[in-house]
C-alpha cells in the first residue's frame, strides 16, 4: 500500500498583509512529501527475537508487522527519510547495505537516511540482531537469512517510493504525554499498578510524546510521526504482533482515515509497560498513544518553518575487558545457555577478522526540523531513559530523542545505570553477543558527539536562513 503526504515551508516577505498571505501560502507549499508503507510480515512461521526463553517458531497473527517511510524535502531542496519498522531492531550490516544502496539509487547521504524500530517483541530474529541469543536448526536459519535479505529489498524500494509519492506539504509540530512507562529497574512489577494508583512510582521515567503532522495544501492530514520511551513488551506469546506501537498505529489510521500513521521508540529501555500480558493490554496502551497524539493534533501545533540539516557520525565506545580465545572456547564447549552461545558468537567474529575489537563503531545521527522545529536524535542500542532526560535537559526541550535506531548491536546504559549494573547496565551483552560491559566514560562520549551534532545542524539551518 502507498500513501502520498504533505507539510509547511517559510514566511516571505511582502509589502502588504494580502501580499504577506500569499506568500507565506506559496512559501508553505515549497514542503515536499511522501509516504509509503510495506508489509513485513514472515511469509512462513519462523523463530521469534525479544526473549531468550522462545524455544520454538511463531504459531500464527495478531496484527501485520509493518516497515513505513516518510521523504521530507524543504524549500532549498534538502531531503531527509524517516524509516519505522514493526521489528525488535535490525544490525549493523543490514543497515549499511540499504544506507549503500539508498545511496547509489537515489542520492541520499548516510545523514539522510535513518532506520529506526519500534523494538516489538513479537517479531522476527532479524539477520545478526540478538543472534548469539538464540540456538537454530539449519532450517530456521535459512528462514532468518532469508527474511534478512527479503527485508534489505523491501526496505530499499519503500524508501523509493517515499521518494516518489512527494507533494506540496506542510508541517507542524507538538508534544503531549502517556503515563503507561514504568521504570523497570525501580518498580517491582507486581506492584506496579498499586504504585501507580498511590502515586508512588519511582526512578526516572519520560512520559512526553512528540507528534510530527503532515499535511497538504487542502488541510488533509497525511502523515502522523510520533514517539514513546517505553519498551513493547505487553505480549510474549507466539504471534506476531506489532504490540502496543502496532496498535497506536492502527487506532490512529482508523481515527484519521487516509494518513500514514508511524511510531518510533524512544529511550525506553529501562521502561516497561506495567500491567502487561494481555492483547487487550496492548490495545488499551496502543489507544492511549493515540489518545495524546489526537490531543495535540486538535490543539494548536506549530508550523515548521525554515529549512532542514542532517548530520550522521559513527563513534568508538570502547568495552570494559576482551576474553581470551582460550576462555571463549572452554565456555562454548559447555553446549548450550547464553554464555556459550556468546562464546561461539565472538569466535566466528575473531575467526572472520582476526581478532576482537575493543571498540564498537556507534551510530549517532541528529536532524534539525526547520529553524523553529525540533532536534530530532536518533541513537543506536538499546537507551535507557537517562540521556533523553539529559538531552533535553542541556539541549532545550525541543529535544526528540529516539533510541533503536540504524543499529541495535546492545544496550546503552547511561554511567548511573553502568555503576549500578543489572541487566541494562550490563547483564543483557551476553544475549546481545558482546564482550563485557562498556566502559564508563560512554555516556560522556554519546552526550558529547549528540551536543556536536546538534551545534552543526543548527548553524547550518541560520546559516541557510
Amino acid at each position: 500500500m502507498t500513501v502520498r503526504g504533505l507539510g509547511s515551508g517559510t514566511l516571505v516577505l511582502a509589502v502588504s498583509l494580502a501580499g504577506f498571505l500569499l506568500g507565506a501560502a506559496d512559501a508553505r507549499a515549497q514542503w515536499q512529501a511522501g509516504a509509503a508503507t510495506e508489509n513485513i510480515t514472515p511469509q512462513q512461521l519462523m523463530w521469534m527475537s525479544g526473549y531468550g526463553a522462545r524455544d520454538r517458531p511463531a504459531q500464527g497473527k495478531q496484527t501485520d508487522l509493518w516497515a513505513k517511510a516518510l521523504a521530507l524535502t524543504d524549500p532549498s531542496g534538502n531531503t531527509i527519510v524517516l524509516v519505522t519498522m514493526d521489528l525488535v531492531g535490525i544490525d549493523r550490516g543490514l543497515s549499511q547495505r540499504v544506507a549503500k544502496q539508498a545511496e547509489q539509487r537515489f542520492g541520499l547521504a548516510r545523514s539522510q537516511l535513518a532506520l529506526s524500530t519500534t523494538h516489538t517483541h513479537s517479531g522476527p530474529v532479524v539477520g545478526e540482531n540478538l543472534a548469539a541469543m538464540y540456538s537454530f536448526n539449519d532450517q530456521q536459519a535459512k528462514l532468518v537469512r532469508d527474511y534478512a535479505a527479503r527485508l534489505e529489498s523491501q526496505l530499499v524500494e519503500l524508501i523509493g517510493r517515499s521518494l516518489e509519492n512527494r507533494q506540496p506539504a506542510r508541517l507542524s509540530w507538538g508534544e503531549g504525554m502517556a503515563t503507561f512507562a514504568v521504570n523497570r529497574r525501580n518498580n517491582p512489577e507486581a506492584e506496579g499498578p498499586q504504585l501507580r494508583e498511590q502515586g508512588k512510582l519511582v526512578g526516572p521515567a519520560d512520559y512526553a510524546v512528540p507528534v510530527l503532522a503532515v499535511r497538504d495544501s487542502e488541510d488533509e492530514l497525511k502523515a502522523i510521526v510520533c514517539g514513546y520511551a517505553c519498551h513493547a513488551t505487553v505480549l510474549s506469546d507466539y504471534e506476531w504482533s506489532g504490540d502496543w506501537p502496532g496498535y497506536a498505529q492502527i487506532a490512529l489510521e482508523e481515527k484519521y482515515p487516509g494518513a500514514v500513521a508511524m511510531v518510533w521508540a524512544g529511550c525506553g529501555a529501562d521502561q516497561n509497560p506495567i500491567p502487561r500480558r494481555g492483547v487487550e493490554l496492548a490495545q488499551q496502551y496502543g489507544a492511549e498513544l493515540a489518545d495524546a497524539v489526537g490531543e495535540v493534533l486538535a490543539g494548536v501545533t506549530q508550523p515548521i518553518e525554515g529549512s532542514l540539516a542532517h548530520h550522521y557520525a559513527e563513534i568508538e565506545i570502547s568495552f570494559a575487558s576482551l576474553p581470551t580465545r582460550e576462555q571463549l572456547e572452554s565456555t562454548a564447549a559447555t553446549g548450550e545457555g547464553a554464555e556459550a552461545g556468546r562464546a561461539r558468537h565472538l569466535l566466528a567474529q575473531w575467526d572472520r577478522q582476526g581478532e576482537l575489537s575493543a571498540v564498537y563503531p556507534y551510530p549517532v545521527q541528529v536532524w534539525q526540523l526547520g529553524r523553529n522545529g525540533p532536534a530530532f536524535v536518533l541513537l543506536g542500542g538499546e537507551v535507557v531513559v537517562d540521556y533523553a532526560l539529559r538531552l533535553k535537559a542541556e539541549i532545550g526541550p525541543a529535544t526528540w530523542v529516539a533510541g533503536y535506531a540504524n543499529d541495535v548491536m546492545a544496550y546503552i546504559p547511561s554511567r548511573r545505570v553502568l555503576g549500578e549494573g543489572g541487566y541494562e547496565g550490563g547483564g543483557a551483552m551476553v544475549y546481545y553477543g558482546q564482550p563485557s560491559p562498556w566502559m564508563p566514560e560512554v555516556e560522556e562520549k554519546i552526550v558529547g558527539e549528540v551536543r556536536r551534532q546538534v551545534e552543526g545542524v543548527r548553524r547550518a539551518v541560520r546559516g541557510v536562513e
